[in-house]
């Protein structure tokens, strides 16, 4: 037994000794073979520079391990399978549209095995903040919205392949994109005056020299310069009278006290859209609510892959590793059941973490009940104190600083409300206001309605979508969104904060805003509506004033196998609280983590094309030709000098082209 343990444990030497000589052979070749690699690249790179007129190396990936393309080449292409993902396990924390992008991204072009995805939700239905649901007890619940157009890059490039769950063999994207051809949306009101009368905003941006300069220049100031900027400390006083900061602050819900920084980036993205802006005409919307026509297609599609939604699952915190300038998440902390557990991770283990959430906390009231906003604390959130937890853990802040935008719940809430009637007397109210029948199914509002005269009061929006917005609805029922900005502020008919009103009280302030006659309005709001509505403390977190560095980036330098997904993660050049910026998080972490071989579609580049921003310029002045601008003697001298100059050019003809010149 000695003999053959000796001969056994000299074999083992022998087979060892062999083992090793192998590997040193093996790892010499491979490094010889990275050396001839670099050597080769270096190579590379110095005949570019030397020659630059080629197109070679442009679409090499970037410190991000991925690059950004346009044009149907790479939109149409599909990318081979990334090597060893058979081997690699997902775990994506949170089922919002950025995780569910993510997932699904991971099946389609990462081709990941669905039986290795799990999405852990620890509520009992996926969406996070898109949502849509009715509730027995309450009635309807919309906590908002989702404005979109044709330039989403990354969610049209996903939605090209999820099946419609109403049409047979089309996808969602074929179903969106006829609905909007064949009923277009456009706003015939943008806003109301004195109980339900057109304001006659006509269209006009109304701004003033000052301002429009003032917005020229914030177009043009780098980002660097705006961290930590508020809107109000970049644009002038006369800005706030402007109709343009009327559909702007509706439109997108910014404050005065917002980031500058993210007003700039709006500015460069939906520069192509300002002659729309007035009338929401470059706006498409969905046909249901945006659950049932984004959310559950999604599932619906992760399902058939076989893909897993845990529900359930409270995730507590990621434990991250740094060696070096190496990290690696080692271990998921989650509770279910009222029990705390662990998920322990290797590298092949990939994490998608939903950092921040807009509608985390949110307080929900009904008809007859004002939200609860007592335990609202500020700060805090599930979501707040995983991103808290997660960021602890950095060195140097490389996690982001979640209490920049969570710190501050007096500047960062606003309130909703839906009102469900099937009311003739309301409804007629209603269409004498937006001119348009709800119950045709079409398009009614076009887009919020802004009341004018509350803007020192709740300052209250509505809107009507397409009807019905649930497909359990009843067809003779109509739902009404709306929102306040100012939930501290008394109502110009109800004497009291909004957030301290019930559904009902609510309802009376619209209708008295729509025109119902006021002995008319108590009862109507009582016996023919049912008003649910919802506080949400955190819901424009992301337009606090803040530094590139305090979101992370998608995938954090030294990263091995993790991300960050969502609203609070950054991205360069594209805009927060938008479906686009969940899917383009969504997307650029997987083909990182991945290292798939496909563009990634850049944000559409309107800000770049010239004739884009001479056709902003003439809608910016109210579409009138630049001769009849108000212009000292000296700055129409200029004019008369530059448009000699450019007599007979392209450039002129741009100029014609655009109306800034006739």
């Amino acid at each position: 037994m000695a003999k053959k343990s000796k001969l056994g444990v000299a074999s083992a030497i022998v087979v060892g000794a062999g083992a090793a000589a192998l590997y040193a052979k093996k790892a010499s070749e491979n490094k010889q073979a990275k050396n001839r690699q670099a050597g080769k690249k270096a190579d590379e790179t110095q005949e570019r520079n030397e020659y630059r007129n080629t197109e070679r190396g442009k679409y090499e990936k970037n410190s991000k391990g991925i690059y950004y393309s346009n044009g149907n080449y790479e939109a149409f292409a599909r990318p081979e399978k990334p090597e060893g993902v058979d081997d690699k396990h997902a775990y994506l924390v949170g089922s919002g549209l950025a995780s569910l992008a993510a997932a699904c991204f991971l099946v389609r072009d990462g081709q990941m095995p669905g039986k290795n995805i799990h999405i852990l939700e620890a509520m009992d239905i996926a969406g996070g903040a898109c949502d849509g649901i009715y509730d027995a007890s309450r009635g309807y619940v919309m906590r908002g919205g989702r404005e979109m157009e044709n330039h989403f890059e990354c969610l049209w490039d996903l939605f090209r392949s999820i099946p419609s769950i109403e049409t047979p063999g089309v996808s969602v994207l074929d179903e969106y994109y006829w609905l909007n051809k064949h009923d277009p949306n456009y706003s015939l009101c943008r806003a109301t005056v004195n109980c339900g009368k057109d304001a006659h905003t006509d269209k006009k941006f109304t701004l003033d020299k000052e301002s429009a300069l003032a917005l020229s220049k914030l177009f043009l100031t780098p980002e660097k310069d705006l961290e930590n900027k508020k809107i109000s400390d970049v644009l002038p006083n006369s800005f706030w009278k402007t109709n343009f900061w009327l559909y702007w602050q509706t439109m997108f819900a910014f404050q005065r006290w917002s980031s500058a920084l993210e007003m700039k980036r709006y500015l460069c993205r939906y520069v192509h859209h300002i002659d729309g802006l007035p009338d929401f005409s470059a706006l498409r919307f969905t046909k249901y609510n945006q659950y049932e026509s984004m959310i559950l297609p999604l599932v619906k599609y992760l399902e058939a892959h076989g893909v897993q939604i845990e529900y359930g699952m409270d995730v507590k915190n990621v434990i991250i590793e740094t060696i070096g300038t190496k990290k690696v998440a080692k271990q998921i902390i989650y509770r279910k059941d009222g029990k705390d557990q662990t998920i322990d991770l290797i590298e092949d283990d990939l994490v998608f973490i939903t950092n921040g959430c807009c509608t985390d906390t949110s307080c929900y009231g009904d008809q007859t009940h004002a939200p609860d906003l007592s335990h609202i604390k500020n700060g805090c959130g599930e979501s707040w104190d995983l991103w808290k937890a997660i960021a602890d853990q950095a060195k140097h802040g490389e996690f982001g600083k979640p209490e920049v935008f969570c710190g501050n719940v007096n500047a960062t809430n606003w309130m909703s409300a839906t009102v469900a009637t099937s009311n003739e007397e309301i409804i007629q109210h209603i269409i004498r206001v937006c001119k348009r029948d709800p119950r045709a199914g079409k398009v009614t509002t076009g887009g919020i309605v802004t009341v004018k005269d509350s803007t020192e009061n709740w300052y209250l929006s509505w809107t009507i979508n397409r009807q019905p917005q649930f497909r359990s609805q009843d067809k003779n029922m109509v739902l009404v969104w709306l929102y306040g900005l100012h939930t501290n502020r008394a109502g110009n008919y109800v004497k009291k904060a909004m957030r301290n009103c019930t559904g009902e009280e609510i309802c009376q302030e619209w209708l008295y805003h729509i025109g119902v006659p006021k002995e008319k309005i108590p009862e109507l709001a009582k016996n023919a509506c049912n008003t649910t509505t919802c506080f949400m403390p955190y819901i424009n977190a992301f337009f606090q004033p803040r530094k590139e560095s305090d979101r992370p980036r998608v995938v954090p330098n030294g990263a091995v196998n993790f991300a960050f997904i969502g609203q609070f993660a950054e991205t360069p050049r594209d805009t927060i609280f938008t479906t686009e910026y969940s899917m383009r998080t969504g997307m650029e972490s997987v083909y990182t983590l991945l290292d798939i071989d496909r563009g990634v579609p850049e944000v559409w580049g309107s800000k770049y094309d010239v004739r884009e921003l001479l056709r902003a310029c003439y809608y910016a002045i109210d579409k009138k030709p630049i001769t009849e601008v108000p212009l000292s003697f000296v700055e129409k001298k200029m004019i008369r000098v530059l448009l000699k100059k450019v007599q007979g050019t392209d450039i002129e003809l741009m100029l014609k082209e655009s109306g800034l010149i006739e």
